[in-house]
């Protein structure tokens, strides 16, 4: 337990902090110091084998088994520092007024005896704790639970469920105003002779270290707000000013700026003074802001904004509300509050002007909403406290209410002017409405001779001889026609009855926004209880409206229809590829999975959004024209997923060659009968497909077995592909007679695999790969490595709860299998020749 990291920070000639300390042998203590330093924060720590292993927690710790309290592992402090009060001189390390919170005794939850020091390292190293606490303000069983994936020293501090929980708890609360007071004292006078570090740059040319185990992305879309009507007070949310500007992600590396756009155009060049600050940011970085101009009353001014380039006029900022990335650690699944925590903290320590930390206020929206009247502002934000990042999606997580009603539009032509005007009288605006371009009035408001010289030059190239919109659109003076792609800003006085605007005014062009990105944004009429509920995404251009997302899909998981679609949503790149331009059947379970559920594979197209691609197709005796469901993009799946489709069966063959499966599947189904068994008739099944040179895949069922798939690449019948399947079947059964079976009479194959090759017939379906079952612990149909299937293998090693993290480990492993083409011509003639001998 080495004290080296303390001590390098310290300079003990300067400050009265301890140097050292030796621990009395009996119990074990815990101290929690309120620590007053660059930001408040409360340090919480516990004796383990002679020092005290410490945690920063920012909100301080919590008696509310409802709170997760972030808690940042920092280094080893020294036994003494127990008893240690009082104030750090400024500019040294952690400089400010320090207060014992309170103090105690600990014990492991469940475990006493002579190995306590080992029990607790070995409990810290696998990152979960849990202690009972003997304090006069913490009583009871506490956990600390490192979380998975997330910044290497982040923990959660959480309250279990005792007699001694307190709900709605404050760490503050319980703290002296006298206490209070000093701590600010000493802040202030810490700020008046602390000096800047001094930032190091990376040499021109010189090569970025890599820290970290996460990569910065490229691009990153950024997360979107719903429109609603009203503003509303909930202890769950908090709120913040709607900032009228470009909205830009910035990515830092080793002190190199990309700022971008939310399509992707660099704003590098347009705005070189936020890059200038941005690149002085301490940390490898990407953040999520808002790029304004500022007028002389202070707030966002987007039309100033449209001119800075060439006029430089106006308070450029770049106003910062998400991290979404630090130091090699992915943040974007810690909660809203923690990431602004962290946020805060990087922008202090930047100290520039330039760049600002977009502050918010919790639980009162709508006397914040009333100030945002009052100064005139464009409206506020929403963001539930706990949401995490969900990036390039639109989502009720986050909402926006609107003070003045704005939208953007598509530029469809201009008018010819009248009187002193020149160039142009009026564009003539429309946007798309369910993928058909509608026209939506004209705008003549707010336009001035330098707008309309910036509007002409734009519109030039894009000139048409034709009208873009289908129908005839009447306009008081001859029109020119341009190509629907330039988008606009306007602010309007609202909607008529035939969905035009009423006394739109031009603010600006929005170069950061893509033509068949404008569509009609109308406010929803909706609470924070249906937002906890329901949710509207944007995937692929449609918006997906998914409807009882805390519906209990499983009930003794707890886990939520929501967490189910967050899993699909989070698994589409690996899921998507194996139910392109497939017929799928779908089977729903509107109740979870102890209620009861149907199959269904004729969509109700009336019912349907026009979005949803479907395949028209005869079945049945009657020869009945089925509608069966083809997914092939994120929308479509959020859209089954939400219909109650729990798992996902598709086809085994496609849409363009609806007769020839891409592979045939060996159904391993075991009837009482141990798993070991299951293994060794896969085993068995892997062995023969390899003595005849057959490429071969295996995933588990999710359910009770295993499937294996033979790819074909559509090269042949499904007749064909059964009677293979069914020579390998009984192949095998006849090397494993006592434990293996082809019939498919239950009585028959009791306590015995069942090898089912029937699978392989036109409209059968098998479960998709990365296809959650709907079987008790969520388990999940994944996709092995073949060695992977050995004595160790179980159904249950794949749930919803993991999966993602080995897709991510491993990636796909079954991306080959499409245009996989095992010969079976070959195979057959040498099995013909083997039974003629």
């Amino acid at each position: 337990m080495s004290l080296a990291k303390y001590k390098q920070k310290r300079n003990f000639a300067d400050t009265t902090e301890p140097a050292a300390g030796k621990a009395v042998s009996g119990q074990h203590i815990f101290v929690v110091q309120r620590h007053h330093a660059s930001r408040l924060h409360y340090d919480f720590r516990l004796e383990v084998k002679g020092v005290l292993k410490s945690w920063a927690v920012p909100k301080g710790p919590s008696m509310d088994p409802a709170d997760k309290r972030l808690a940042m592992e920092v280094e080893d402090h020294p036994y003494d520092y127990k008893d240690f009060e009082g104030n750090i001189p400024a500019g040294n390390y952690g400089a400010g007024a320090v207060y014992i919170w309170d103090k105690g005794t600990y014990e492991l939850l469940g475990k006493n005896g002579t190995s306590f020091d080992k029990d607790a390292l070995s409990a810290i190293k696998s990152g979960d704790l849990k202690i009972v606490m003997k304090g006069k303000k913490l009583k009871g069983e506490f956990a600390l639970v490192k979380m998975k994936g997330q910044e290497k020293n982040a923990w959660l501090l959480i309250k279990h469920k005792d007699k001694f929980a307190l709900s709605g708890y404050n760490s503050e609360d319980y703290t002296p105003e006298k206490v209070k007071a000093a701590g600010i004292k000493e802040k202030a006078a810490a700020k008046q002779v602390v000096k800047q570090k001094k930032v190091v740059r990376v040499p021109a040319g010189g090569a970025a270290k890599p820290i970290g185990k996460t990569k910065i992305k490229a691009v990153y879309k950024p997360m979107m707000a719903t429109l609603i009507a009203a503003p509303f007070d909930d202890d769950n949310w908090l709120f913040e000013t709607k900032w009228d500007g470009y909205r830009a992600i910035a990515a830092v590396q080793q002190h190199q700026v990309s700022l971008y756009s939310r399509n992707g155009i660099s704003f590098n060049k347009d705005y070189a003074p936020i890059v200038a600050a941005v690149e002085k940011v301490a940390h490898n970085v990407v953040l999520d802001g808002e790029v304004v101009v500022l007028d002389k009353k202070g707030n966002a001014n987007f039309q100033l904004l449209q001119h800075y380039k060439t006029t430089g006029e106006g308070k450029l900022q770049y106003v910062v509300f998400d991290l979404l990335h630090l130091d090699g650690n992915d943040l974007q699944q810690l909660t809203l509050l923690e990431r602004k925590t962290l946020l805060k903290e990087v922008i202090a320590q930047l100290q520039d002007k330039t760049v600002v930390f977009s502050t918010h206020i919790l639980k009162k929206g709508t006397a914040f909403f009333e100030k945002a009247r009052q100064q005139k502002w464009e409206g506020i934000i929403a963001k539930k406290t706990d949401s995490p990042y969900e990036e390039g999606r639109r989502t009720l997580s986050w909402v926006k209410i609107k003070i003045v009603a704005q939208q953007e539009a598509l530029v469809c032509g201009y008018t010819a002017p009248r009187g002193s005007r020149k160039k142009i009288g009026a564009l003539v605006l429309g946007m798309y409405t369910n993928n058909k371009l509608q026209y939506i009035g004209h705008c003549g408001g707010g336009l001035n001779e330098e707008t309309i010289g910036l509007l002409y030059n734009h519109l030039q190239p894009l000139r048409s001889k034709a009208s873009p919109f289908d129908t005839k659109v009447k306009t008081n003076m001859p029109v020119t026609w341009v190509k629907p792609e330039l988008v606009v800003e306007v602010k309007f006085a609202g909607w008529t009855n035939a969905g035009q605007l009423r006394q739109p005014i031009f603010l600006g062009i929005r170069e950061d926004k893509a033509a068949k990105e404008v569509h009609p944004e109308t406010a929803q009429k909706i609470t924070p209880a249906t937002m906890e509920n329901e949710r509207i995404l944007t995937l692929n251009r449609k918006q997906v409206t998914l409807t009882n997302q805390n519906k209990i899909y499983w009930p003794r998981e707890k886990i939520t229809k929501g967490q189910l679609i967050d899993y699909y949503l989070s698994a589409a790149k690996f899921v998507l590829p194996h139910l392109k331009d497939r017929p799928l059947s779908l089977h729903r379970f509107p109740n979870g999975i102890t209620g009861a559920s149907f199959y269904q594979k004729d969509l109700d197209l009336e019912q349907t959004p026009d979005w949803i691609r479907t395949v028209p197709l005869t079945g049945g005796a009657a020869g009945k024209k089925i509608d069966y469901l083809v997914c092939n993009n994120e929308a479509t799946l959020a859209y089954m997923i939400n219909l109650g489709c729990i798992e996902i069966n598709p086809w085994l063959s496609r849409v363009r060659k609806l007769d020839s499966p891409d592979y045939i599947v060996l159904d391993l189904d075991p009837e009482n009968i141990h798993f070991k068994y299951v293994v060794e008739t896969a085993q068995h099944i892997k062995a023969l497909l390899d003595s005849y040179n057959i490429s071969s895949y295996c995933k588990t069922s999710g359910s009770t077995g295993l499937h294996i798939y033979i790819p074909t690449g559509g090269k042949y019948s499904y007749d064909t592909g059964r009677l293979f399947a069914e020579y390998i079947a009984r192949q095998v059964n006849q090397q494993l007679p006592a434990t293996t079976s082809v019939t498919r009479a239950k009585a028959a194959r009791n306590k015995k695999v069942y090898i089912d090759f029937l699978q392989n017939s036109r409209g059968q379906t098998v479960a998709a790969p990365y296809s959650v079952r709907p079987k008790p612990g969520a388990t999940v149909s994944m996709p092995l490595e073949w060695d992977e299937v050995d004595a160790t293998l179980s159904i249950q090693q794949f749930t919803i709860f993991n999966s993602l993290e080995r897709l991510h480990e491993k990636g796909a492993l079954w991306h080959d299998i499409q245009g996989g083409k095992n010969d079976l011509r070959k195979v057959i003639r040498e099995i013909e020749k083997q039974a003629s001998r």
